[in-house]
């Protein structure tokens, strides 16, 4: 199965006889209360008109726990998950595909946590809600109870420790920003640099000017020479949302991956972790 679906693939299959769920996951990572402004507002953006019958879901309240000790989007209570994607119309048999603004990421981090909690059809929205060439609604749906049970594990899942170790014995890859990874910058977290032995790989390398992913053949390419050919694979980034969707680039070259959901912002909150720096790995 696909992890991606076009805008064209996706009207073809909304107007069919087995029509996907819909997920609406619009966020942004924003620095805007640090500046005063106010922050991106991803139901404000959903009620202003979203795609026919999709139903909206909060990152940072419903695909995230609270911030702490896991990092700044640690994985939600799985039982409250469970209940968001049942009410929102999720069911084990349908077929869902989950989008976003365009960026990806968000709708990622909704198909990776179905992917990891079982579900078998999951897809997202190649480049997002700017690809799409129908009509929108302002209607807001209320679809009938899903029979979702999420059962954790059914993809890789790494903590801090094993993200450690895979970079030594396998390929750990980072997917923030170059500058974040090098430690020239880091407007988030309480230290800039990256977990010894990573490979910097931005997953904004991933997509093309539109948003849309690279052909499958060219990611592969991409992460072979990265060091993918043979190893066990795992991506982090900065609070497991942009990893997710490298995590799914990956996906799209055959290559499976696990995600260190922590990420930067929970290994760098440890003062007992070491931090490398500078562009080498180590």
């Amino acid at each position: 199965m696909n992890a991606i679906i076009s805008a064209s693939e996706l009207a073809n299959e909304l107007a069919g006889a087995r029509p996907p769920v819909l997920l609406d996951v619009r966020w942004q990572l924003s620095l805007a209360k640090a500046a005063g402004a106010a922050p991106f507002d991803g139901r404000a953006e959903y009620e202003a008109g979203h795609l026919p019958g999709a139903v909206f879901v909060d990152l940072d309240a419903e695909l995230a726990g609270p911030p702490g000790a896991g990092g700044r989007h640690p994985l939600p209570d799985v039982a409250a998950f469970g209940a968001v994607m049942r009410r929102a119309g999720v069911s084990a048999g349908t077929p869902v595909v989950v989008y976003d603004g365009g960026q990806g990421w968000a709708a990622a981090r909704a198909w990776w946590l179905l992917r990891w909690t079982g579900h078998q059809d999951v897809r997202v929205l190649d480049g997002g809600l700017a690809t799409w060439t129908g009509a929108l609604s302002r209607e807001l749906p209320a679809p009938a109870e899903g029979d979702f049970a999420p059962e954790p594990g059914a993809v890789g899942l790494l903590d801090a420790d094993g993200a450690a170790a895979l970079a030594r014995s396998g390929l750990l890859l980072d997917a923030r920003a170059g500058e974040r990874y090098r430690g020239e910058v880091e407007p988030i977290d309480r230290v800039g640099g990256h977990i010894p032995g990573a490979v910097s790989a931005p997953t904004t390398e991933n997509v093309g000017s539109d948003g849309r992913f690279l052909a499958p053949e060219v990611l592969a390419d991409r992460f072979k020479a990265l060091g993918a050919s043979g190893a066990d694979v795992g991506v982090y980034c900065g609070s497991g949302v942009s990893g997710a969707h490298e995590v799914l680039a990956l996906a799209v070259a055959g290559i499976p991956a696990a995600l260190y959901a922590g990420s930067w912002s929970q290994w760098s909150s440890d003062e007992s972790r070491p931090v490398a720096t500078g562009p080498d790995p180590q």
